[in-house]
């Protein structure tokens, strides 16, 4: 496992000062590892799990070549182009069951949906293309092709083939997939544990009166939809208040208990702060300055969850590490940090662009990035080269069918309804300058992310 300041020698031209997001992006794949342990769930248990070997499938499917549809299987190559042909019905093949007749020259079969097609036949002609009468259809001239409408044996999958491959994330299609190979189980890599806590005086939790100079914690209840969503395991450590005893306890509990840590606010620099230093004293830590809007500070790294004592009895973390040995992740390494921002805007904005790819990454999933697509700005949108923005956009479809996004107006980083507003990001990246209106750029959309 390799320190921070060897990660940071990897990468050519890293500022901690100055780190663009692609810079940040190829940190995290080198720090964010995948968990190794796995297990076996049934199939209604494994869904949005990772996949931790391939799933080889135990037969062939189709498991014979069989019809597409309703219709009459024939032999293809009696069709001739330009003319009607005529057939005799000479039985009918149902689903589930072979068919044992012969069919000769210029007859045909009835066949349903799924059923096998007769050794011999290689086309099916729909019912609604024939016309029936003394038990004889009568086939259209140019209205079917040979081999139209028959699956073939292993058409989806071919017996001893990979299924699925081993890092695919569980989805309700590939839950089907599996079940059509007759498994049961499935194995997958356990479950991501991951702790997060606010930080900071000026927090205020639900319940409690307001006071000057005082917020209301949103950071908390997104980073749980957020976390919640990607399907990890999500330890809630509540708000921790701005003291040394009560940080240090805060993160000893975390790393112990969980393989990463998320927690919003205390990365900036500032005199009242004692996350910050409470990091550095606890793990190996970065601390960035990235060239992005909104965001830029955050720390990543790892915190170290071996010795852990709680600094208070009447601390709420005030419990040995003993108490979590069985539920430990890894004591020797401690967990991931990522340290983001207190703004609720950049806290989700930065938990999208980084934290959500690096924890896909650690729950073993080979396929982390989120997918962005183009879109026609329907708008001028102000960017200095220099820098990445995620400017928060509603994208609608215009009337030629193209994709089209508008900002949500006000971009302030503490403007959490502009969020709520918003269907994605719009990604305009460092190298970028102005959009004009009519311009094409990329949107991370929300659907499928959060």
């Amino acid at each position: 496992m390799k320190s921070i300041a060897q990660i940071a020698a990897e990468l050519q031209g890293y500022d901690p000062q100055a780190l663009s997001a692609d810079q940040v992006s190829a940190f995290l794949e080198r720090l964010a590892l995948p968990v190794t342990a796995t297990e076996e769930l049934g199939i209604f248990e494994a869904l949005g799990r990772v996949l931790a070997r391939d799933v080889v499938s135990p037969l062939s499917v189709p498991p014979h070549d069989n019809s597409a549809m309703d219709g009459y299987a024939l032999a293809g190559a009696q069709l001739v182009a330009g003319q009607p042909l005529t057939l005799r019905v000479v039985g009918t093949a149902l689903a589930g069951k072979a068919w044992t007749g012969a069919v000769g020259a210029g007859e045909c079969l009835k066949i349903m949906t799924g059923a096998i097609m007769p050794p011999g036949l290689d086309t099916v002609v729909p019912q609604e293309f024939t016309t029936s009468a003394d038990g004889h259809i009568t086939i259209a001239a140019n209205v079917l092709r040979l081999g139209d409408n028959r699956r073939f044996k292993g058409e989806d999958l071919m017996e001893g083939g990979v299924a699925l491959s081993k890092g695919e994330l569980l989805t309700p299609a590939a839950l089907g997939l599996v079940a059509s190979l007759g498994l049961k189980t499935i194995t997958v890599y356990r479950r991501l544990r991951v702790a997060y806590f606010s930080t900071g005086d000026e927090i205020l939790s639900l319940g409690e009166p307001p006071r000057e100079g005082a917020v209301y914690d949103s950071n908390r209840y997104t980073v749980f939809g957020l976390l919640t969503r990607l399907g990890v395991e999500v330890i809630d450590l509540g708000v921790v208040r701005d003291e040394p005893a009560l940080l240090e306890a805060a993160f000893r509990d975390a790393a112990q208990r969980a393989d990463a840590i998320i927690t919003s606010g205390g990365v900036s620099v500032g005199e009242a702060d004692h996350t910050r230093t409470m990091m550095k004293q606890l793990g190996d830590v970065a601390f960035w300055r990235i060239a992005m809007r909104p965001g830029r500070p955050m720390a990543v790294g790892r915190i170290a969850s071996a010795g852990f004592q709680a600094k208070s009895a009447s601390s709420p973390y005030a419990e040995s590490a003993s108490s979590y040995q069985n539920n430990t992740a890894s004591a020797a390494s401690g967990a991931v940090l990522f340290g983001l921002p207190g703004n609720p805007v950049a806290v989700m904005v930065t938990f999208l662009a980084f934290v959500r790819p690096a924890l896909l990454r650690m729950m073993g999933c080979t396929r982390a990035a989120p997918p962005l697509l183009r879109a026609v700005s329907t708008e001028a949108i102000r960017k200095k080269p220099g820098r990445t923005e995620y400017q928060r956009g509603t994208v609608t479809t215009a009337a030629d069918g193209t994709l089209q996004v508008c900002t949500t107006g006000n971009q302030g980083s503490g403007v959490l309804s502009s969020m709520v507003q918003a269907n994605g990001l719009i990604v305009l990246h460092h190298g970028q300058g102005n959009v004009s209106p009519g311009d094409a750029v990329d949107v991370m959309v929300f659907d499928g992310v959060i």
